[in-house]
Order: structure tokens, then sequence, then C-alpha cells
């Protein structure tokens, strides 16, 4: 039976040029004993190739991400060597390459490089222009708007296929039409909306961290211009509403979280130790290390098991809820930004499903209609789960 694996590599660790105001994984890598663990050695690309092809067969399919931190820190010739490496593989696997980015490393030599190996690229855009640079900062405190449109212009050229990764913060879901607006205006159509989160142990919200209220809002604003957008024949790729589609109609999990159940994704670490998701690629979490065991191995760790297994106090309204067995309370690391609020009687997750779903035949046939190609990044169920 052919096997689909997918693995998420972080080859640079926590090393990031920018200092983004909201970044979650600067505040996990701060709570780890070993806050960086720098740049991946070519003896942990090799072990760590290895192992991954030992529970491969020819024929199967491996999907590769590379996420940050900053992944391209790690150097174009680390990307060369890992592909290289790939490309001797005797196993005759379909291997899919995507690339995380924040876009102001990228040049013209990284763009041949990307479009060579047909890389998938998400770049980090947020929303508009303002809200860009008041968030995605440099090093000298300066925003990043200008130079990460520029490199979007290198993929235009270089016909590279990407989808717009936009973290939605609280004071960014307020403008749902001026993102829109934005993204339509500069022929973006593949978006994937972030749900901004609090930082782990906090006894209070920040100012950043999305709210269901306001996740709800933005979607209910967003869909209006969406679907008369769909109406007119043209198709704009949303993550989410990709994902309740595939979901509810096509019987298809394409997002790991939106049905309560947790997956491992085999999040891997410069130095080869590997996390079951990129929420928790914390200590307490380390299944163990790629160079020592091979994915079937880590999957079996008690460490996972009890990842994917640990029961759930669902709030009080999830029992009454229709989507109850279809969402199962969700994503639990998203809970707080996106489900049922803090006084437990609105669930945004559960309003924007009666938003879209009375509206499924239509977008169905509008979508066959406009001849859309879905490509999307993370459009398969991250991990895999061995038998």
């Amino acid at each position: 039976m052919k096997k689909s694996i997918s693995i998420l590599i972080k080859p640079a660790s926590s090393l990031c040029n920018l200092r983004c105001k909201y970044c979650f994984y600067a505040n996990i890598s701060s709570m780890r004993e070993v806050k960086n663990y720098g740049r991946m050695k070519p003896a942990i690309v090799d072990a760590l190739i290895k192992n991954v092809y030992a529970d491969l067969e020819n024929g199967d399919d491996l999907s590769i991400t590379f996420q940050g931190g900053e992944p391209t820190l790690a150097g174009l010739r680390y990307f060369e060597y890992f592909t290289s490496i790939i490309d001797a593989q005797i196993k005759q696997v379909k291997v899919h390459y995507a690339l995380q980015t924040n876009g102001t490393m990228i040049n013209d030599t990284w763009c041949a490089f990307l479009k060579s190996y047909e890389f998938l690229v998400g770049l980090s855009i947020d929303g508009t222009p303002l809200y860009h640079d008041l968030n995605r900062i440099d090093l000298h405190g300066n925003g990043t708007f200008h130079h990460v449109m520029e490199t979007k212009r290198r993929f235009d050229r270089y016909q590279i296929n990407y989808n717009v990764l936009c973290v939605l913060t609280n004071p960014l879901a307020k403008h749902a039409k001026k993102v829109f607006d934005f993204l339509s205006q500069n022929n973006i159509n593949y978006v994937q909306f972030i749900p901004c989160l609090d930082d782990f142990g906090v006894n209070h919200r920040s100012n950043f961290a999305l709210t269901p209220n306001r996740f709800f809002n933005f979607y209910q604003t967003y869909f209006t211009y969406w679907f008369k957008q769909l109406q007119n024949g043209e198709y704009q790729s949303v993550k989410l509403f990709d994902d309740i589609i595939n979901q509810f109609a096509h019987k298809r999990r394409t997002a790991c979280g939106l049905d309560g159940q947790c997956q491992i994704q085999y999040i891997i670490e410069a130095d080869g130790s590997v996390y079951p998701c990129d929420f928790y690629a914390l200590d307490q979490y380390r299944l163990g290390y790629i160079q020592e065991k091979t994915l079937r191995q880590l999957f079996s760790e008690h460490i996972a098991l009890d990842f994917m297994h640990t029961k759930r106090m669902l709030p009080t309204m999830c029992a009454t809820c229709p989507f109850k067995q279809y969402c199962c309370g969700g994503c639990k690391r998203m809970k707080d930004a996106m489900y049922v609020n803090s006084d437990g009687d609105f669930c945004g997750y559960r309003s924007v499903l009666e938003i879209i779903l009375p509206h499924t035949e239509e977008i169905l046939y509008w979508t066959q209609l406009s001849h859309f190609k879905y490509t999307s990044l993370n459009s398969a169920l991250p991990g895999k789960d061995f038998p």
C-alpha cells in the first residue's frame, strides 16, 4: 500500500534575521534547555535521509517542508547538499519540497534553485503594508514590506508556486476588507491566515493574540467579498475555506487539528531532535533523534502515543454543537484563538461553519467552473499514522 509521509525540518533552528513581535517559535525555543541548535550539520542530513527512507518503498510519497526561524539562514549550499543526497537515493520515491520563508534573503540565485526543484513556497506577508511593517521588523526595527514584495515579484517572474502566509493578529482581524483588497489587487491567489497565539503559560492575553469573536468577525466579512468574487469566476484559495470544503464535502482531512485529532508531524530540529508538533517543540515532548531512530520507531514512542491520545475536557457549549463529531474541540493549541471564548458562550469556528456550509454546493459549482488548480501549502495532512 502506497504511503505518504510528511516531515518538517528546521535547518537553522530558531535563528532568524527578523524580530517579528508575535513570533510563536521564539517563545517555544526560549522555554527549552537549548534555545537554539544552530545550523544542521551534513552528518545529520545524511542520517536524517537514511532513517526517513528506511520506512519508504518504491512508489511512496515524501513531503519535506523547511521552516524556522528563518530556514534560508542555513544557506543555499545546505539545500543543494540536501537535495543532492535525496537525488542519490535508490528507492523510487516521489519527493515534494516546500519552504516557509520571510522572503528577505531571497535573490535570483535562490529563485533558480527553488524553481529547479519545484519548491512550493510559503511567503509571509501580513495582509496590509501598515500591519506588516508594524510587526515584521528587522534587527534595526525597520519594516520589511518593500523587501518582501520584491521577493513576491521575483517568484512571479520565475513562475514559482507560492502561498502567502498571513499571521492574523487581533488588530489585523478588524480589517478584513482591506486585507481582501490588498490580496486581490496584488494577484495573490493562495493565502493561509495563521491565527496569532498567546505565549505559553501567560496569565493575561497579549494585544496580538486572536480571540474567537475577532476570528469570526474577520472571516464573516472576508467570506462576503470572497464569495462574491467567486461568483464572478475568480477563485482565491483561502486555506480554511478549502479545508472546510474538503472535510465536509469530500470527507478528506487536509488540516491537522480541525477535527480535534492530534497527529505526529515529525518536526525535526537542527540537532536531529524530533517533536510531534510545531507548537510543542519542547523538551518534554521530544520523541528522540532522527539520527538514532526511524520515523516508525519514533511514532511508537510512548510520548508520541500520549500526545495523540490525551483526553481533553471540552467546553460545556460543545455538548449541544451540531458540528461536535466533526470538530471535537478542534486544535488544542488554537482553542483560545478560534474556538470557544473566555465567557464560554460563543465559538468562532462554529459560527464560521454556519456561514460557509450552507453555500457548499455553490462553492463546488463555481470552483469547478473556474477550473481552479488546488495547490496549497500543507494541503496534505502532516505526518503519518504508522500501523
